[in-house]
């Protein structure tokens, strides 16, 4: 499982000019079943991704798609965990 860090690079307003693109592809990602949660961090300078079910390599070829990375609106920090434990319910993240 990885936990996914977005931080902005410019200004909100041409955050805010792709971020229809952004969330169709965040959409995209969930209906391939690779992202488990996402959301905005508060205050807005950035995101919070969590995915699974795909390796690494894959995973950061897919946030190269990304129309915030393709743009160069938004850093990505990738981290990898292993959970070992989940609330009822979650069980598909334990690897």
């Amino acid at each position: 499982m990885f936990v996914i860090t977005l931080r902005y690079l410019a200004p909100m307003e041409q955050i805010d000019a792709v971020l229809r693109e952004h969330q169709d592809w965040v959409d995209a990602q969930y209906d391939e079943g690779v992202f488990v949660a996402s959301g905005p961090l508060v205050p807005r300078t950035g995101g919070v991704i969590l995915a699974a079910g795909l390796p690494r390599e894959q995973l950061e070829a897919r946030l190269e798609t990304d129309p915030f990375r393709r743009q160069e609106l938004a850093q990505y920090t990738v981290m990898e965990f292993a959970p070992r434990r989940v609330a009822a319910g979650l069980e598909r993240l334990q690897g």
